[in-house]
């Protein structure tokens, strides 16, 4: 296999996850990670990470969300869509694909680079690493649609 070198630079890639809980009385929670390491060390994020090379981005987000919560998804996964605002990540140029699962709240614990996991009530999240909010916001719109209340946290 002949390899191929571009002088082009590259963006770098990644995948995360946006997965709502269903609470027992039918209220809505978001699952979150708190970072374990820099950029954004102790800031909540959305479970999520690099693709590796051998891997979807669907696989990737699999692979990411139970590596940092504990949480392995037998559901679907829906793809929300990809965000690649130029400033989005400090360590580079960076695009995200972001997927969304709804399942039933269940317990989580951090793990990886992710200090914490943690269920929020989707009308009290705390401010968010990266495009995260913008992300969620999205997907609220998306999965919810404008019913779903949600305090801004930047």
């Amino acid at each position: 296999m002949e390899m191929y070198s571009y002088r082009y630079p590259r963006p770098m890639l990644t995948a995360d996850c946006v997965v709502f809980g269903e609470r027992k009385d039918g209220t809505h929670s978001l699952l979150l990670v708190r970072r374990g390491g820099d950029p954004y060390k102790g800031m909540w994020a959305l479970p999520g990470g690099f693709m590796e090379m051998d891997e979807t981005l669907e696989d990737c987000a699999r692979r990411e969300l139970h590596e940092e919560t504990g949480c392995a998804l037998m559901g679907p996964l829906v793809e929300l869509g990809s965000f690649s605002r130029v400033d989005r990540d400090p360590r580079g140029r960076t695009v995200t694909v972001a997927f969304m699962a709804e399942v039933e709240e269940c317990p989580v614990q951090g793990g990886d680079d992710a200090r914490e996991a943690c269920w929020f009530p989707v009308d009290q999240l705390p401010p968010l690493a990266f495009d995260h909010h913008e992300i969620v916001l999205s997907a609220l719109k998306r999965w919810y649609g404008s019913g779903c209340r949600v305090v801004d946290s930047r």
